[in-house]
């Protein structure tokens, strides 16, 4: 029964691996189907270890209805082979897929059992980007369209495949993995605090804060302190309006409305300007570290921040207000690339790729880290580009709200007591930690497998990125492949958070 998972909450503190419950596969997976059941439930991890006895899985499901998060694990000896989950549960395509491709484990009747990412270490070498065995549909009317892997612009490597009736997509299958970095491998690698964190900031150059933050909650052994979850919670907000602004002027630049564009761009320049005063970098580098700060946001800092963002929000609501209310705007954006509330379901969606179609997914709300978490979501249901583009300019505002917030709560600057970075706390050994943040694009999850001599023997990470693909794959089906740089800027997702 479900009820024999192990209950915990999205502290930081460390499990001790004897503590969670080992089942058997049947039970395991019978338990997954009746959890996922509930919409307010997901798997936000499950991956696989070596064991002396085979492989050892672990898997993490979010449960929304009391903010807890249930874990369990089960293990697999040779051969291996198992019944496939994704079989039954989409969403679970990403994990096995991974555990696929490295441990060289078979799922039966997985319908997608194809490569995620093409990792160094895979057990089989011959699976190359190169080989990636795109699905393919003949026939008389029908041509394919290649795009990328290496794109115009600033765009990473990703390969785009297009089936097109004429200018209708009939389907779109995208090819990641270009630039698998190793960073997994390299976290669990070293001892060196200061590395290990460094390496999370790099793991996707846009969610800097969002995975040094949820790397740093690990480090600390669920030892957080509330002021520095503080100014975490702002540093996520800041970047949350600066990419959300920017977004917005990428959408107008791509239906040539240049008065959005360039009002965008200069309203982001302040955003990520103010955060650069903060820390000396505009993407966060640097502020956060485990156990304390190099930058305390000081109160002449606090006011600096909130006199430029107050400056782009009166002006943003302008901009914004001339987006939604000219028509030609709108009817480039309104039923266009349109995904569904099931598919979104379907796809295992979070993040505002879950909430552009309706779907209650925030942990700043449910699995919120903060002091005073977010009380209530902020959803559009159409599922559409123009829903995607609402969501984003109503979030600015949202997180305009939570900074202020956040900023009226902290202690003057004589009343509190700076901390420098603790880059030699140890962690406890054979345990797992997990942390979860809402990053802008959607729920970070980290993980840690500690070993007996206080190592991290294991470091899984999962940028919302990597549930989300599906998504822009879905909106193209139906529409033009004219469409396509309007919706893959509408969600905005990372190659680097998933060629981990």
């Amino acid at each position: 029964m479900m009820n024999e998972w192990y209950i915990s909450r999205n502290d930081a503190k460390p499990i001790g691996l004897t503590e969670i419950p080992v089942m058997e596969y049947g039970r395991f997976s019978a338990d997954i189907g009746e959890m996922l059941a509930d919409l307010r439930r997901r798997v936000v991890a499950y991956f696989a270890v070596p064991d002396p006895q085979g492989l050892k899985f672990y898997c993490l499901m979010a449960d929304d209805t009391d903010s807890s998060v249930r874990i369990a694990s089960h293990i697999l000896s040779a051969p291996y082979i198992l019944p496939s989950l994704t079989a039954g549960i989409t969403a679970m395509h990403c994990y096995e897929r991974e555990i696929s491709e490295l441990y060289g484990v078979e799922f039966t009747g997985n319908p997608w059992a194809k490569p995620l990412r093409f990792p160094f270490n895979r057990i089989n070498p011959a699976s190359r980007i190169d080989n990636y065995p795109f699905y393919d549909i003949k026939g008389a009317q029908l041509h394919l369209v290649n795009v990328g892997p290496v794109h115009a612009g600033i765009i990473e490597p990703g390969a785009f495949r297009f089936v097109c009736d004429g200018e209708q997509v009939l389907n779109l299958e995208i090819a990641l993995g270009y630039q698998h970095r190793a960073v997994e491998y390299l976290i669990s690698s070293t001892d060196n605090r200061l590395r290990q964190i460094c390496l999370a900031e790099s793991i996707a150059g846009d969610t800097t804060v969002g995975h040094s933050v949820a790397m740093a909650r690990i480090l600390e052994n669920g030892e957080g302190d509330a002021v520095l979850n503080m100014e975490r919670t702002i540093a996520l907000e800041i970047r949350r309006i600066a990419m959300h602004v920017a977004d917005t002027g990428a959408l107008c630049t791509d239906i040539a409305y240049q008065i959005g564009q360039v009002a965008c761009e200069a309203l982001r320049t302040l955003v990520v300007n103010a955060l650069q005063r903060w820390c000396g970098n505009r993407f966060g580098k640097g502020l956060i570290r485990p156990a304390g700060t190099h930058f305390p946001l000081t109160e002449e800092m606090a006011r600096s921040i909130l006199l430029s963002l107050e400056e782009v929000i009166r002006r943003f609501d302008i901009v914004a207000g001339d987006i939604l209310s000219t028509p030609t705007v709108l009817a480039r954006f309104e039923e266009v690339c349109t995904v569904t509330r099931n598919q979104a379901i379907e796809c295992g969606a979070v993040g505002m790729a879950a909430r552009s179609v309706g779907l209650e997914r925030d942990s700043r709300v449910t699995h919120s880290f903060a002091n005073d978490p977010l009380k209530e979501f902020i959803t559009e249901p159409a599922g559409d580009l123009l829903a995607r583009l609402r969501l984003r300019i109503r979030e600015v505002n949202q997180s305009y709200e939570i900074i202020k917030q956040q900023i009226s709560h902290l202690p003057p600057d004589d009343r509190r007591k700076i901390k420098n970075p603790d880059y030699l706390k140890p962690m406890t050994p054979t345990s797992l930690s997990f942390s979860l943040v809402e990053g802008w694009r959607g729920e970070i999850c980290h993980v840690a497998l500690t070993d007996a001599d206080n190592r991290i023997g294991a470091y899984k990470i999962y940028d919302p990125s990597v549930h989300n693909w599906m998504m822009l794959a879905l909106s193209l089906r139906g529409a033009q492949i004219s469409d396509f740089p309007l919706s893959n800027k509408s969600y905005n997702l990372s190659y680097a958070g998933h060629d981990l």
